[in-house]
This record gives C-alpha cells, sequence and structure tokens, in this order.
C-alpha cells in the first residue's frame, strides 16, 4: 500500500447558531455566546477548576472525538488574556487536566487496543493569544482545549491520498525553520537542557507511522512504560517540560530574529542551556540572521512571523503499539491530526452523522462516568443525554 498523507470525509450536524452578520467564524466561535451555546447543547461533564468535555459539533473523527477546554469564556472575556498553553494555568487545576488525561487516554487505549484497528491521539494545538483571530491556522476557539481523537484504520488505509502540498500538513522534514536549519542544536538543547527519565528520545524512523509516513522530521520520545506511566505524575511533569523546553527555544530564537544579540528572554525555564548552548552556536544564530534579513525586505514574510510562542503537542500510539509523544511549531496547519499525516475535510451531512451519533454517545458516556466516578467533575444534561 502507498504510504502518503491521508484525507477523509467526517459528517457533521449543522450548527443550529448562526453567526452575526459582521463577524468571521472564528471570532463568533470565542464568544461567550457560542461557548455557552457549547456547554448545552454538547457539554458533557465540567468542574470547579473551569474544565468543561465537550462532544465536538464539527468533530475530526465519529469514532471517537470529544475534548476538555479550559472555559474562561465567562471569567476572562478578553480573548487576549485567556491562558493558552498549560503552563499558563494554576497547578491544582493542571493537576486535575493532568488526571482527566489520563483516564481519557486510558479509556482509547481499552477500547482500540489493535494498533492496526484505530489511529488513537491525544493533545493540543496552542498558540500566543496576541494573534488574530481571523489568521490561517489559528483554533477555531482560542482557549487552550484537548483533543481525544481514535480513528478506524480501515478507513484511512481506504482513503484518498491528501495532496502533500496541503498548507495543512504540518511536517517538520519541509516546513519546520527549526527542523530545516536548527536540526542538531534543536535536539543538543532538548537533550541536554531537560532531564527526563520516563521519556526517551527515539530516532528510529520507524516511529513514524506506515501507511502516512508522518510524523516527518519531528523529534520524538517514547514513553516508558506505556500507558501505565500516564498515573505517574512524573510523567506529566515531564510531558510539561518538553514543552518549557520548546517555549525557550522557541522565544529565544525569535528574540534573535527581533534583535540582533539579544539578551537570554526573562522568565526563561532553562536559562543556563540557552547561554551555553543557543547563545554559542552558529547554525542557530544565523539561521535567525537570515530570517531577520528577509523580514526586513520582505512585509508579507514579516506579517507571517508568529513571535510568540506555537505548538502542537500531543501523544499518540504508534505502529508498534507503544505511546509516543511530539512537539512541533504551529507554523502552519490548523489541526493535531495533519502531524500524524490525516488531513480532515468536514461536511455537513445530518443523516450520516446520525448513523454513528448513537455509538459515539455511548462511549462519551461510558467514559464521563469514569471521570464522575474520580471525582473529577458532574455531569451535564443536554437534550441528547442525562447528567447522569
Amino acid at each position: 500500500m502507498q504510504t502518503g498523507p491521508r484525507e477523509i470525509t467526517t459528517p457533521f450536524r449543522p450548527i443550529p447558531l448562526e453567526v452575526p452578520e459582521g463577524m468571521k467564524p472564528n471570532e463568533f466561535f470565542n464568544s461567550a455566546e457560542n461557548l455557552n451555546d457549547l456547554v448545552h447543547n454538547n457539554g458533557l461533564l465540567t468542574n470547579p477548576e473551569g474544565l468543561l468535555m465537550y462532544r465536538k459539533a464539527l468533530g475530526h473523527s465519529n469514532v471517537f472525538d470529544t475534548s476538555i477546554i479550559y472555559n474562561t469564556s465567562q471569567t476572562v472575556l478578553n480573548p487576549l488574556g485567556r491562558p493558552v498553553r498549560r503552563t499558563q494555568v494554576p497547578p491544582q487545576t493542571r493537576n486535575v487536566w493532568n488526571r482527566m488525561n489520563q483516564i481519557l487516554i486510558e479509556y482509547m487505549i481499552e477500547q482500540y487496543p489493535d494498533p492496526e484497528q484505530a489511529l488513537v491521539l491525544a493533545g493540543e494545538a496552542s498558540l500566543d493569544a496576541t494573534w488574530p483571530l481571523t489568521s490561517p491556522g489559528v483554533p477555531s476557539i482560542r482557549m487552550l482545549h484537548n483533543h481525544f481523537i481514535a480513528f478506524d484504520m480501515e478507513q484511512l488505509r481506504n482513503a484518498e491520498p491528501a495532496d502533500p502540498k496541503n498548507p495543512n500538513l504540518t511536517d517538520g522534514g519541509q516546513h519546520s525553520l527549526f527542523e530545516a536549519y536548527m536540526h542538531d542544536v534543536y535536539r543538543q538543547f532538548f537533550n541536554e537542557a531537560l532531564d527526563l527519565d520516563i521519556l526517551t528520545i527515539n530516532n528510529d524512523p520507524r516511529g513514524r507511522l506506515e501507511l502516512t509516513g508522518y510524523p516527518q522530521g519531528l523529534p520524538c520520545w517514547e514513553i516508558g512504560g506505556g500507558v501505565e506511566s500516564l498515573k505517574d505524575p512524573r510523567f506529566w511533569k515531564e510531558y510539561d517540560a518538553l514543552l518549557k523546553g520548546f517555549i525557550d527555544f522557541y522565544r529565544t530564537f525569535f528574540s534573535q530574529v527581533s534583535t540582533r544579540n539579544a539578551p537570554i528572554p526573562k522568565d526563561s525555564y532553562f536559562p543556563d542551556a540557552i547561554e551555553n548552548i543557543l547563545l554559542f552556536n552558529n547554525d542557530f544564530l544565523k539561521t535567525a540572521k537570515t530570517v531577520r534579513d528577509r523580514c526586513i525586505k520582505d512585509a508579507k514574510y514579516a506579517n507571517s512571523i508568529r513571535w510568540q510562542p506555537a505548538f502542537k503537542q500531543l501523544i499518540y500510539r504508534n505502529d508498534s503499539g507503544r505511546l509516543v509523544v511530539t512537539i512541533s511549531q504551529n507554523s502552519i496547519g490548523n489541526a493535531i491530526t495533519e502531524l500524524l499525516g490525516v488531513v480532515v475535510k468536514r461536511e455537513p451531512d445530518a443523516q450520516a452523522y446520525e448513523q454513528a451519533e448513537p455509538a459515539l454517545i455511548e462511549k462519551l458516556l461510558e467514559v464521563r462516568s469514569r471521570l464522575v466516578e474520580a471525582d473529577l467533575g458532574e455531569g451535564i444534561e443536554t437534550d441528547y443525554w442525562g447528567a447522569e
């Protein structure tokens, strides 16, 4: 079978809300009005920490697909002031968030134990809140939220090949500035700055999915101990350490792009590694100069720069059944699925969606009950399901 990215079509029930005249869809999706509708029509569970689990109205997959959002729509009305990554969340909330992640991922692995049966992934796409809501690649709801998705592998195998030039296919080998020009120093920084025990770097190209050939060119870390390690708080600290390392690399690089010989960014997590590795590396500083020179000459290119950290981080199961973590610049694509070579085309088709809906809701309610039992929230009643 030919290896390459796949494009699937996922039907959805048309959303009853109308976008007010004069607003772009993304602008409306981030409004308190839309989030209130999301709770009442698709909400599954909520808790005092402000975490909301919901059924995806515009889903990636109708096999299994849900999200948890840090819902600040009522408490922080300014979209530019809302948390957009885990490092901005209070520790108590992050602890609950991690426990919810663990239960949801464990449930997906139980439901789909065979990698030949299902592609399982969980993760988030984030970007700095200063980016205009209508910019390409901006998540439709710009509040911190996770995705939990299972794709039917048979559907992926039978899917049409995706256009490899599709701008949503964010692969590190072709599109990532870090990978293309700073491959060695990027990995050196992670290896030397981070103290990891459960996560181990995986340089084996077999870590890619054989069907799609993705992820491409991205650093990947295998989770030692598999799904059981997700019950260990140390894993989540290491998972956050990867994000912190990425943020330090990103902020340092674009500080050098913005200002030649800029100092170490304030509030860096690994200042010693920045000083000893990044700011004394010729490839790192040469690439910053190249980008800086182009920004001065090319207004359109300069306008496309994301000066603050934008990333996608996910956990996925590879072909051999091992759980893997990867992280990428959120430079082009608009969905974490594309890191794994899966492009999703959503089509309004209520009849097709309703055929898959009962089995999907059954699974969502089953995993919701586990979260309630673990004291991670209370069920929400909607027109489609009860609170119990």
